[in-house]
């Protein structure tokens, strides 16, 4: 009867309550999507879903243990999910409000309406990519997506120039005095040069990489961009996202993986 006088009582306060946990859920989701912590992440969800049916049914004794672990176990959860909770904090921190319209289109995707992609053109950087991979010539490439890679900017000579496949292979000719470092792209502009971007020591790749590859490694991590490395030993292409290496096999393959993960 309880039961029923609630859902009787049910608010506008409520709506918006089942709103913002849908919301944080989605985003938490999004945000660990393809990682190894997913599995954690859903584990979790089955266990809390579990305590409250063993709440309501009024098993008390499996209750009280399921209880207890929620209780002390979030301290375990903060170790387990460092790096996901530094990057969860990072993406609310700087989301890129920056961007016209942005606060409007995330509005809109809860009225079904189509959503503004990311203007930046992939075929321009995959060529110029394919370009510099044939003449074994090292490229950082950083595509901003949601987080705001404003920060960044500081460490390299501030640019306003739109992505074209010349400027690219340009830019990173061995002898520009813009070679060194990476390049920040968003929305199909360049928005810095020769950029230094944070190394996290602590990560662990295979020593056939080099400090480009690191350095994509770690900012991935850290944030919700994409990063192109082309090597300068062998010319390999290689494509990290969320702090991992994508594999593919061709170009083309390449080019859609970037696009779905733009869009």
């Amino acid at each position: 009867m309880d039961f029923i006088k609630e859902i009787l009582n049910f608010s506008i306060i409520d709506v918006l309550d089942i709103i913002f946990v849908a919301s944080l859920m989605y985003y938490a989701y999004k945000l660990l999507k393809g990682t190894v912590a997913i599995n954690i992440f859903i584990g979790i969800i089955l266990i809390y879903i579990i305590w409250q049916i063993t709440l309501l049914i009024e098993m008390k004794l499996l209750n009280g243990i399921i209880g207890g672990f929620m209780s002390v176990g979030i301290i375990a959860l903060i170790v387990v999910f460092q790096p996901e909770i530094r990057k969860f904090l990072l993406m609310v921190g700087s989301t890129n409000l920056s961007k016209k319209g942005s606060f409007l289109e995330r509005i809109k995707f809860f009225k079904n309406q189509k959503i503004k992609k990311n203007t930046t053109n992939i075929s321009s950087i995959i060529l110029a990519c394919k370009n510099m991979s044939d003449s074994n010539t090292g490229a950082l490439i950083v595509i901003e997506r949601n987080n705001n890679l404003n920060f960044l900017e500081d460490s390299g000579d501030e640019m306003n120039i739109m992505v074209t496949q010349p400027i690219l292979e340009s830019i990173f000719f061995k002898n520009s005095p813009l070679h060194d470092g990476a390049i920040i792209i968003s929305d199909n502009i360049i928005r810095a040069t020769r950029v230094v971007l944070p190394i996290n020591n602590q990560v662990k790749i295979s020593v056939k990489y080099g400090l480009r590859h690191r350095a994509a490694v770690s900012i991935t991590e850290k944030t919700d961009a994409v990063a192109i490395v082309v090597s300068e030993e062998n010319g390999k292409i290689s494509y990290v996202k969320n702090g991992k290496f994508i594999e593919f096999n061709t170009i083309e393959n390449l080019s859609k993986l970037i696009k779905k993960d733009l869009s």
